[in-house]
């Protein structure tokens, strides 16, 4: 567990190991130890995997695929919580830099819970379900400098009608 504090610290010495991204912000009522850290975010990151996969199975049943992809969508989001601590989480995703794509995942989320739960609507299901999966990957590419960028032009040079 040092030798991955301190490859997430760049420390290469064991010097400042311990002021690692795993140790900010531990302190307060919910302080958790770095393996439980790790612990915590592997558990529920395959646990949203795995529902993730299950719902694949499922998929002839829209419904129960819904649930089981978006409740898994959200366990595998939600894990990185226990890397950087749920407050740190909630800040980087109201930065403004990707607060809009946070807004649509969670519209998206919220959209398929109704479709699938309230509306029992297959096809309405399946749709949020798509437009869930777009707004994961636009939000998750507000992660990685210029990729929203990069996929921007990409898509207007694939769309674009004009020869």
């Amino acid at each position: 567990m040092q030798k991955l504090n301190e490859l997430f610290s760049g420390g290469g010495d064991g010097e400042g190991a311990n002021d690692s991204f795993l140790e900010d912000g531990s302190e307060g009522l919910c302080s958790l130890s770095t393996t439980q850290r790790m612990y915590g975010f592997a558990a529920s990151l395959a646990a949203g995997l795995l529902l993730m996969f299950l719902s694949m199975i499922v998929f002839a049943i829209p419904i129960k695929f819904a649930l089981l992809f978006t409740f898994g969508n959200v366990l595998a989001t939600g894990s990185t919580a226990f890397l950087m601590g749920p407050e740190q989480q909630i800040n980087m995703m109201l930065d403004p830099v990707r607060i809009y794509a946070t807004s649509i995942y969670g519209g998206c989320v919220l959209l398929a819970l109704i479709c699938a739960l309230l509306i029992h609507s297959k096809i309405l299901t399946v749709i949020a379900i798509l437009c869930e999966t777009c707004a994961l990957i636009w939000y998750s590419l507000s992660y990685i400098p210029f990729a929203r960028r990069m996929v921007s032009e990409i898509m207007i040079r694939l769309c674009d009608t004009e020869l």
